[in-house]
């Protein structure tokens, strides 16, 4: 079965930074793509970034040159560091498989809140 925790969220000032972990199991990591996914209060879900199996990433126009994504294959885990926060970062922030999109989502989240 697969499962994917996310961790590392919290409540950071704007401009701070701040990074989340997501740890899978129940499948061959490396051979997977990964990416995170968002969602706002009272809004849909928004895909994020994604990773694929060699290292090549993209990302939302909204957090180009401020988040960086990237995988440990030999701990089964995904990072987004996220710098230069804004309050319109607020976020239930998940990891799911694949590189787009905004489906696959399985784990529990991890919350951010940027607010002075």
């Amino acid at each position: 079965e697969v499962q994917l925790v996310e961790s590392g969220g919290g409540l950071v000032q704007p401009g701070g930074s701040l990074r989340l972990s997501c740890k899978a199991s129940g499948y061959i990591f490396r051979l997977v793509d990964m990416k995170w996914v968002r969602q706002a209060p009272g809004k849909g879900p928004e895909w994020v970034s994604g990773i694929d199996i060699r290292g090549n990433t993209n990302y939302a126009n909204s957090v180009k040159g401020r988040f960086t994504i990237s995988r440990d294959n030999t701990q089964a885990t995904v990072y987004l560091q996220m710098n230069t926060l804004r309050p319109e970062d607020t976020a239930i922030y998940y990891c799911a498989l694949g590189f787009s999109g905004t489906d696959g989502v399985k784990g529990p989240g991890t919350q951010v809140t940027v607010s002075s």
